[in-house]
């Protein structure tokens, strides 16, 4: 039951909720919230109170930590979590990607070998969409081979949005003039622009928890985990590592967030090649080429 007139502005957080909230959060998705953080939890679950019917925090506590609220803490992790994306974002990495990751794509691809790609915390889709544009550019015949971009996100309302594919005109400013030329297309009526079905068609989306159980089959060569695990905790990162590892092939790569790193424990699985940027160690070419 929800009242959707009635107003929480006023409606304090106490600490005894707020704790119980960050350690399920934890719990749930690995998020790590400091009491500083108390005011921005309050704020984002306010509309939750509403939605569920809860008169206030600790109510709201009670049922999302209760085995009816299990379903609720989806839509509270998708509130709790932070998106923001651009296209083209550290563009560094993209640089890499042209340059040095897609001519051995590009070939392999031609040999009949499957290419998989993994935007790991895809957000509204903007990482996922920017490779499928540097693989369109760099080979249009990549569409009829077996090519996949995934892009998973804990957050099933912001895979909507990915889905949707719909972007303003601030949202698109860092894609260049020519691709926005050759893979966008004006909505008039609602002054947006949509990604054509060329970029589109090599992407696809799956909600995804990287905390539990990854059901994709197969390997990837290239992963893309930016500004996602730094919402984790020393512990969390490092049971992360191997995991990754685990899926990726022996030549792959795995990019991150300017501010991140993967931690000296984990140096014997991936080297550093590049800004923020580790191939899978001990692959042919690790040491070629470093930046």
């Amino acid at each position: 039951m929800t009242n959707m007139g009635r107003d929480t502005s006023t409606i304090a957080m106490d600490t005894q909720s707020f704790n119980a909230i960050a350690a399920l959060a934890k719990e749930e998705a690995g998020l790590v919230l400091p009491t500083g953080k108390m005011t921005m939890v309050q704020s984002r679950l306010r509309k939750r109170l509403v939605e569920t019917g809860q008169q206030d925090y600790e109510s709201y506590c009670k049922f999302v930590c209760s085995a009816a609220g299990a379903e609720e803490r989806r839509y509270m992790i998708s509130a709790l979590t932070t998106n923001v994306s651009h296209f083209f974002r550290e563009s560094h990495h993209f640089d890499i990607l042209r340059t040095r990751v897609l001519p051995v794509l590009l070939q392999k691809a031609r040999n009949g070998e499957r290419i998989r790609i993994w935007s790991a915390g895809c957000s509204s889709g903007q990482e996922p969409y920017s490779i499928s544009m540097c693989l369109q550019a760099a080979a249009p015949e990549l569409a009829q081979r077996d090519v996949l971009i995934l892009g998973t996100d804990i957050d099933p309302a912001i895979l909507e949005k990915a889905e949707a594919a719909e972007y303003s005109e601030q949202q698109i400013a860092g894609i260049p003039d020519d691709m926005r030329r050759n893979y966008l297309e004006f909505d008039k009526a609602k002054q947006t622009y949509q990604v054509t079905p060329a970029i589109k068609r090599l992407v696809r989306f799956r909600e995804l928890n990287l905390l539990r159980d990854w059901p994709m089959k197969g390997q990837f060569d290239v992963v893309f985990c930016r500004n996602v695990v730094i919402y984790f905790d020393p512990e969390t990162q490092a049971s992360l590592w191997p995991r990754f590892r685990q899926r990726i092939n022996n030549d792959g790569w795995i990019f991150l967030g300017h501010s991140e790193r993967i931690a000296d424990s984990a140096l014997s699985l991936f080297e550093p090649n590049g800004m923020t940027a580790y191939r899978v160690a001990g692959s042919k070419a690790s040491s070629v080429g470093k930046e």
